[in-house]
């Protein structure tokens, strides 16, 4: 079976004032990607605008509705499962608000497609600090987040929590994601670390990352209280694992053109 190119995985909860624009800027791209939206039941009426959205980009928009929030590691884990069984080969993660820019998919693509990488990294700090519309008290706990999870892990990444990515699918194969045990920033951390673990080739990307302009942040303590743990869980459950060393193969196969 010939596998397909590109998939990018969005989750969404209450972002119709956001839904549409990402939507038409990935697919204004002159590479071409699919669409993927995992709605965790938005009361706004986000998954609605999508199946709208369906009726003009029919073959490329896809959507997933949960009954719920159940939690951003949840809806990637999903989105994966999605992708795998679809057999597209190079799947992406990416928020909804604009935060991560779409054009900086292609970026990412060709770091693993023609550079050999299994794993991109969007990343804001592997090239000074690059955040825009962030207070300064949020910019110092997610940059300082991030050598505390170096510190404690090895993983030698600078952005850890970053959340924009791009994967070949051997990766996610190769990871158990149903043993995938955390939702928020650990949950980011935790994917990184086990590709690490495994044997495959990360790089950073830098980008600029924009706080979002429109709709409401899900950012809470909690999620960072989940990281801060979860990272020595991570580190002491790696101790008691046995990592069989993976690497993919580059395929060198080019992404189709839009137009």
């Amino acid at each position: 079976m010939e596998l397909k190119d590109c998939i990018v995985v969005i989750p969404t909860y209450n972002e119709i004032e956001n839904i549409e624009a990402i939507v038409r800027a990935v697919f204004s791209l002159p590479l071409s990607f699919d669409v993927l939206i995992v709605d965790d039941g938005s009361p706004d009426g986000t998954a609605h605008k999508v199946r709208e959205l369906q009726r003009e980009f029919p073959n490329r928009l896809h959507l997933q509705e949960r009954r719920g929030k159940l939690g951003l590691g949840t809806a990637y884990l999903h989105g994966f499962q999605y992708a795998l069984q679809r057999d597209y080969e190079y799947i992406f993660e990416m928020d909804a608000d604009f935060s991560h820019n779409p054009e900086d998919l292609i970026k990412l693509y060709w770091a693993c497609a023609e550079e050999g990488n299994d794993v991109a990294i969007g990343s804001r700090y592997s090239n000074g600090v690059n955040v825009v519309n962030w207070p300064m008290s949020r910019v110092m706990l997610s940059y300082f987040a991030s050598r505390y999870v170096r510190f404690v892990t090895g993983l030698p990444i600078h952005d850890t929590t970053a959340g924009f990515k791009c994967y070949r699918r051997q990766v996610l194969e190769t990871i158990r994601l149903d043993r995938i045990r955390f939702t928020g920033y650990a949950f980011q951390i935790e994917m990184k670390f086990l590709a690490w673990k495994y044997g495959f080739r990360l790089v950073e990307v830098p980008i600029i990352f924009t706080d979002r302009t429109k709709g409401q942040s899900k950012m809470s303590k909690g999620i960072f209280r989940e990281a801060m743990i979860g990272v020595i869980q991570i580190k002491i459950n790696s101790l008691f694992t046995r990592y069989t060393p993976q690497r993919s193969q580059p395929t060198n196969r080019l992404v189709r053109r839009n137009g």
